[in-house]
């Protein structure tokens, strides 16, 4: 499949789905929150994940991917790109692996994508999921 596929991005947004974000703040000014708390407005359960411990927008935060106890179906990336390898390689330690990685704007990492794509995930990369939502209309 190939990166940034319109029907990996409709699959996506079809439908309420759990969604894994990968440094996402608990600053309601940085983009992780804003987003993150859009996609929860419009159905989907966001997953913290970053080391800090607590909670963020009411649910629980995970420091890693591989500590999440159930299924996800996207794995988002707001970690700066060359950590984008490091979030994929997490992703393929993971019990349950996701169907897609999702690598917001700015995030571009063609390794981590040839390494999603052998793991079996579709990618999208450098790309806002909250501004495809609207772009869509959901």
């Amino acid at each position: 499949m190939a990166v940034n596929d319109p029907k990996t991005i409709a699959w996506v947004l079809e439908r309420p789905r759990v969604l894994a974000v990968v440094g996402l703040s608990d600053n309601p000014e940085r983009p992780s929150h804003r987003v993150s708390k859009a996609m929860q407005q419009r159905g989907y359960r966001i997953v913290p994940i970053t080391p800090k411990g607590g909670e963020i927008l009411g649910e629980k935060v995970y420091a890693s991917l591989t500590e999440i106890p159930f299924p996800v179906d996207v794995v988002q990336v707001f970690r700066a790109p060359q950590y984008a390898v490091d979030v994929v390689r997490e992703v393929a330690q993971m019990k349950a692996p996701p169907r897609v990685l999702w690598m917001q704007e700015g995030v571009v990492n063609d390794q981590a994508v040839a390494e999603a794509e052998a793991l079996g995930l579709a990618v999208v990369q450098d790309r806002c999921l909250y501004k495809e939502a609207v772009r869509a209309g959901r």
